[in-house]
């Protein structure tokens, strides 16, 4: 900062997850939930300390390196869907299998697209389609491939009621079928409790919820 001071966001955390487990990581706005996400999937980097994704230490790899780790085995669903506005909803799906030069992938895109209930949507962009099915189309894609990790960052935030719950059985209920883990930032109580452990993060600590 300008006056010399060091803001930290986060300290002293000290956290594991097994692989198959479902963590909801709960708090307050600012209390740097996103900023964990991203230092655990390897998009940020730590001041200090290390972070390691399925079983590799993030600290000695580059951003190409973090990149191709992630590629195929780590889906992301973000608040915002962060979908590619001048493609189709199957080509949304299909990119991260195309990229990942897996066969077939506009036929698995399909499948998963009508898995979500958006069989008659394939051949739409974005802006043809609801918040709730934008999301349905950024599940679809996360879990693209199978992954063995799913980062998920208030996956309902930008939801009304009905729809949001739908996204959590789908989340919940694709993630039972792939077996992915899943890493869990939200505010919402209900959708943490779908998880098989809570941890609350206030202040830039974190702690076991109550």
């Amino acid at each position: 900062m300008a006056d010399g001071r060091v803001l930290d966001i986060l300290s002293a955390i000290d956290m594991q997850v097994n692989a198959g487990e479902a963590v909801a990581i709960l708090g307050p706005s600012g209390s740097g939930k996103s900023t964990l996400l991203g230092l655990l999937a390897g998009l940020d980097q730590p001041t200090s300390g290390s972070v390691s994704l399925m079983g590799r230490d993030l600290s000695g790899l580059d951003e190409d390196s973090r990149a191709a780790l992630r590629a195929g085995r780590v889906g992301f669903v973000f608040q915002s869907f962060q979908l590619l506005p001048g493609m189709t909803a199957l080509e949304n799906v299909a990119l991260p299998l195309q990229i990942g030069r897996q066969p077939n992938a506009r036929a698995q895109a399909g499948s998963l697209l009508r898995e979500v209930g958006l069989g008659d949507r394939l051949s739409h962009l974005p802006r043809q389609l609801s918040g709730g099915e934008q999301q349905r189309v950024a599940l679809a894609r996360a879990f693209a491939g199978d992954p063995a990790v799913l980062f998920a960052d208030e996956p309902t935030g930008n939801l009304d009621a009905a729809s949001g719950q739908r996204i959590i059985e789908l989340l919940f209920g694709l993630r039972d079928r792939v077996g992915s883990t899943l890493l869990l930032v939200t505010h919402d109580q209900a959708l943490a409790r779908r998880c098989d452990r809570v941890l609350h993060l206030d202040a830039g600590t974190l702690q076991a919820a109550a």
